[in-house]
C-alpha cells in the first residue's frame, strides 16, 4: 500500500516537472520569435512571391496535363473506332463460340482472353454454369459483378462464371459494363431453370414416370404376345377352313402345310416387328425422364429419325427418277415384243425377206433383244441411287473384270453360236456327223449344240468344237442330191457279174426308203484272189432313215440272193462239197417269214417314230 502510494507520488512529481519545463521552452522560444520577427519579414516577402510564382506554375501544368488527359482519350477513341470498325469487317467471316448448358445456347464470346481461346472460355463458362447449377441450396440472384479497369467478372460465391473485357464489349457492340449485366441476367436466368430441373419434385416425378413407362412397356410386350398366340390359332383354323393348294397350270406351288409354314412366319415377323417398334419408342422415352440422361434420349431418337428421314427423302426424291425407269423399261418391253412378233413371222414364212433366211430370224431376234436389253440397262444406270458412288462404281467394275475373265471360253462358245447360225451348216431336226457322232440336232442354243444320236443318246456338243470341226450334214445332201447308200457284197466268179448286177439294183428297189431316180447303180470295187467285191449305191431322200434303210437292205440282198441260190462270200469261210449244206437260207425253215419280216415291222415303227 505504502509502495503504492510512494509511486503515486513520484509520477505527480515528474509531471509537474515536465509541465514546468515546457513552460520554460514556450516561454523562450516566444521572446526568440519576437526577436527574429523583424528580421524576417523581408525573408516572408521574398516567400510570399515564390509561393505565387509557384501557383502560376501550377496553374501552367494543370492545364497542359488537361491538355494531355484530353489527347490521350481522343487518340483511345481514335484507336477504339478503328478497332471496332475492324471488328466489325470481321464479325461476318468469324464463327463465335456459344456458351451452352444442356440444350440452350446463352451468349457468344468472339475474342481470346487469359491464353484461352474464345472456344476454351466457352466451353469453361458452360461447365461453371453447369455445376453451379447442380449446387444444393442455389439462390440463383446471388451472382453478383466484380469489375476493374481491365477486365470483369460474373462471380457466384467461390466460383467465377465468366470473364468479359472491354473486346468482348466491342465484338458485342455495347460497353463492357453493359454486356456484364446482360449477361448476368442470361445466367441467373438459366440457374433458376437448373435450380427447378434438380429439384426433389423433379426427381421423384421422373421416377414415377420412369415406372409408368416401364409397365407400359410390360403390357405392351404381353398384349403383343397375346395377339400373336391369337393369331397362330386364326391360321389353323382358316388352314382347315379356307386354305387350298395353289397352283400354276397344272403345278401344284404351294399346298397347304406351305401356305401355313409361312403364314406363321409372317406372323413372327409382325410380332418381332412390334416389340423392335415398341422398344425403341420406350428407351428414349426412358433416358428422357432424367434431367442428365435427355442429351441421350435425344440422341437415341436422332440415330433412329434420321436413318427412317434420310430413307424417305431419297424415296420421294427417287420418285421421278422411278418413272423415267418404268418408261424406259416400257419402252423396251414393247419393242422387244413387236420385234418378237415379226421374227416368229418370218421363222414361219409368213413374211419374207429376200436374202433372209427363217432360220436366221429366232437367232437374230434373240441378238437385237440382248442388245435392246444391254441399251437399256445403259440408260437406266444413271438414275439408279447411288450410281454415282465410287463404291458402286469399283463394284460394278469389279463384276465386269471377273465376268471378262471367267467367261472367255464361254463367250467364244457364243460367238461361234452366232457364226453356225449365220453360216447355216444345220438346222434343228438335221442329221448330221460330227466326228464319231452322227445324230439329229434337237436344239440350238448360244452356247452348245445337243444331238440326239439314233440310240436315243442325247450328246452335248460346244459350238467352238464345231466350229473347229468338220461337220457333214446328211439332211441337206438327202433333200437336194439325194443321199448315196452303199453296201459291199462278196459273190464268187462262177456268176457271171451282169446278173450280179440286176440282183443287186433288185435288192435295192425293193428297199423301202430308196428312190428309183435317180437310179440305183454298181460298182466293182475290187477282184479278189476267189471272190469279185460288189457295191451297191443307192439313194434315198431321208437321211432320219438312215439306219433303218441300210438294214433293209441289206435284208432285201440275202432274200434275193437266196431265191436266186447264189452264195454270199462274207464272211470268208471254206466249203468242199462232199455233202456238207449249202449256206444258203431254208426257205421251209417255218421261222423264215417271222425273220423276214422282223426288220420291216421295224421299219415302219421307225418311220412312225420320224414322222
Amino acid at each position: 500500500m505504502r509502495f503504492r502510494c510512494l509511486l503515486l507520488a513520484v509520477c505527480s512529481l515528474l509531471t509537474l516537472a515536465i509541465a514546468s519545463a515546457q513552460n520554460i521552452i514556450e516561454t523562450d522560444t516566444l521572446i526568440e520569435v519576437t526577436d527574429s520577427v523583424a528580421s524576417d519579414s523581408a525573408i516572408i516577402a521574398e516567400m510570399a512571391g515564390q509561393i505565387a510564382d509557384a501557383h502560376q506554375r501550377e496553374i501552367a501544368l494543370n492545364l497542359e496535363i488537361e491538355q494531355l488527359r484530353q489527347q490521350l482519350q481522343s487518340a483511345d477513341s481514335l484507336r477504339r473506332e478503328s478497332f471496332r470498325s475492324r471488328i466489325d469487317s470481321l464479325r461476318a467471316v468469324t464463327t463465335p463460340a456459344w456458351v451452352v448448358v444442356g440444350e440452350d445456347s446463352l451468349f457468344r464470346i468472339y475474342a481470346k482472353h487469359g491464353g484461352m481461346s474464345a472456344q476454351e472460355r466457352a466451353t469453361r463458362a458452360s461447365q461453371e454454369i453447369n455445376q453451379v447449377g447442380k449446387l444444393f441450396g442455389l439462390t440463383p440472384d446471388s451472382v453478383y459483378i466484380s469489375a476493374n479497369d481491365f477486365e470483369t467478372d460474373l462471380i457466384y460465391g467461390d466460383y467465377t462464371l465468366v470473364t468479359l473485357t472491354d473486346i468482348d464489349g466491342i465484338w458485342a457492340g455495347e460497353s463492357r459494363e453493359d454486356l456484364a449485366q446482360r449477361v448476368r441476367l442470361i445466367i441467373v436466368e438459366e440457374l433458376r431453370q437448373l435450380k427447378q430441373a434438380h429439384s426433389l419434385w423433379v426427381l421423384v416425378r421422373s421416377i414415377g414416370s420412369l415406372l409408368l413407362i416401364i409397365l407400359g412397356l410390360v403390357v405392351a410386350v404381353r398384349l403383343i404376345n397375346v395377339g400373336y398366340h391369337r393369331l397362330l390359332k386364326w391360321i389353323d383354323r382358316l388352314a382347315e377352313t379356307r386354305l387350298k393348294p395353289i397352283y400354276l397350270q397344272k403345278l401344284e406351288i404351294l399346298d397347304i402345310h406351305r401356305q401355313l409354314v409361312i403364314l406363321r412366319w409372317v406372323a413372327k415377323a409382325i410380332r418381332f416387328v412390334m416389340a423392335l417398334v415398341v422398344i425403341l419408342l420406350a428407351i428414349p422415352l426412358i433416358f428422357s425422364v432424367f434431367p442428365p440422361t435427355e442429351k441421350i434420349a435425344k440422341s437415341i431418337i436422332m440415330y433412329i429419325w434420321h436413318p427412317c428421314r434420310d430413307i424417305l427423302v431419297s424415296i420421294i426424291e427417287y420418285i421421278p427418277n422411278l418413272f423415267t425407269i418404268c418408261i424406259i423399261c416400257v419402252a423396251i418391253r414393247l419393242l422387244v415384243k413387236v420385234l418378237r412378233y415379226v421374227a416368229e413371222q418370218l421363222s414361219q414364212e409368213r413374211l419374207h425377206i429376200n436374202g433372209f433366211f427363217a432360220d436366221w430370224a429366232m437367232p437374230t431376234f434373240y441378238i437385237i433383244r440382248f442388245l435392246l436389253y444391254a441399251f437399256g440397262i445403259a440408260m437406266i444406270y444413271p438414275y439408279l441411287p447411288g450410281s454415282n458412288s465410287g463404291v458402286f462404281q469399283g463394284i460394278s467394275v469389279f463384276i465386269g473384270l471377273i465376268v471378262s475373265i471367267g467367261s472367255s471360253g464361254a463367250i467364244g462358245n457364243v460367238i461361234a453360236g452366232l457364226v453356225i447360225t449365220y453360216m447355216r451348216p444345220f438346222k434343228i431336226g438335221d442329221r448330221i456327223e460330227l466326228q464319231n457322232v452322227s445324230g439329229d440336232v434337237i436344239e440350238k442354243t448360244p452356247f452348245v449344240t445337243r444331238i440326239r444320236t439314233v440310240k436315243n443318246e442325247i450328246v452335248t456338243v460346244p459350238n467352238s468344237f464345231i466350229m473347229t470341226t468338220q461337220t457333214v450334214n446328211l439332211s441337206q445332201s438327202a433333200k437336194d442330191f439325194g443321199l448315196i447308200i452303199h453296201c459291199d457284197v462278196n459273190v464268187s466268179y462262177t456268176y457271171h457279174w451282169r446278173r450280179i448286177y440286176h440282183l443287186l439294183i433288185e435288192a435295192a428297189l425293193d428297199t423301202r426308203g430308196v428312190v428309183d431316180d435317180p437310179r440305183p447303180f454298181v460298182l466293182q470295187t475290187t477282184l479278189g484272189n476267189d471272190y469279185g467285191i460288189y457295191q451297191i449305191n443307192a439313194y434315198i431322200k431321208d437321211a432320219n432313215l438312215l439306219p433303218d434303210v441300210y438294214s433293209d437292205l441289206n435284208v432285201s440282198i440275202q432274200n434275193v440272193f437266196n431265191r436266186e441260190g447264189i452264195e454270199i462270200l462274207s464272211p470268208h469261210y471254206i466249203s468242199t462239197r462232199d455233202g456238207s449244206p449249202s449256206t444258203l437260207c431254208n426257205e421251209q425253215d417255218p421261222g423264215l417269214v417271222q425273220e423276214t419280216l422282223r426288220p420291216q415291222s421295224t421299219v415302219r415303227v421307225r418311220e412312225t417314230v420320224s414322222t
